[in-house]
């Protein structure tokens, strides 16, 4: 699999102005009240429902999205949070989990990715697969007409907030849900190509792995995966308030302890 660097950022989101403050509390999962810089007290809804290793301080800086909506009961959404970077210098990290999704289908669009995928023709979200069609795969790929390998391309798209230094890692808990989906691509080959895209929502990492320590099983699933023929390709943005930047693919760790990289 080839690895690279985007050789200059590429813009594959714009994103509607937000507004800058600090985050007071995070609580109920769901709601994040932030005091912004016009002093105004808000609450916002938090679309990131897990631990938030790493990406979680409360007296920090954040980056919010107003738009009120009938159909929304909050009007802001927590969007991106300021965190110390792996070189100890602040870098924004993108928290709102229902954006990877739109930034690899958009980063897919745009080509960048036809180095590893080749030529994509058409795209479908939410397409229904796995054991009974009871899972929904994130991205369903059809090839373009000639390209090198033919078949469908199941992509699972990972949001991935948690570091050690330089290193990404997914998950930053168990997640039983993640088990199922890596087993689920395993069972798509060899009749099509599965692919696992961990979304790295900050521009301070250099490398992916496997979040062992959070979730054991995780970790063995993920190696089964890639001995299976399941493709990761772990994509780095860069989150500024007025859009979101494709900064390359980055190389993948088997283990994320340097003391068992070569272990099985």
């Amino acid at each position: 699999m080839p690895v690279a660097a985007a050789p200059e950022a590429q813009p594959v989101l714009t994103l509607e102005p937000l507004q800058e403050g600090v985050l007071l509390k995070r609580y109920k999962r769901f709601l994040a009240d932030v005091q912004l810089d016009s002093g105004e007290v808000v609450t916002a809804h938090c679309a990131n429902t897990g631990p938030m290793t790493g990406v979680l301080h409360v007296g920090g800086r954040v980056r919010l999205r107003f738009a009120p909506s009938p159909t929304r009961k909050l009007a802001w959404t927590w969007e991106q949070a300021q965190v110390p970077g792996a070189d100890g210098e602040p870098v924004w990290v993108g928290i709102n989990t229902a954006l990877p999704n739109r930034l690899v289908r958009a980063t897919i669009e745009a080509g960048y990715l036809e180095p590893w995928l080749g030529p994509i023709a058409a795209i479908r979200a939410e397409v229904a697969y796995g054991a009974n069609r009871r899972s929904r795969i994130d991205l369903l790929l059809t090839p373009a007409e000639g390209a090198a390998d033919p078949r469908p391309i199941y992509v699972e798209v990972k949001n991935t907030t948690w570091t050690d230094g330089d290193l990404a890692l997914f998950p930053d808990t168990v997640t039983e849900r993640g088990q199922k989906h890596l087993e689920e691509l395993m069972g798509v080959l060899p009749d099509a190509r599965a692919v696992l895209v961990p979304c790295l929502s900050r521009a301070d990492v250099a490398r992916f792995a496997p979040g062992d320590s959070a979730d054991p099983r995780y970790g063995e699933l993920f190696r089964q995966a890639l001995d299976a023929g399941v493709e990761v390709l772990p994509c780095r943005y860069d989150f500024s308030p007025e859009a979101v930047r494709w900064l390359g693919v980055v190389p993948v760790q088997r283990h994320s302890s340097p003391a068992t990289e070569g272990a099985p």
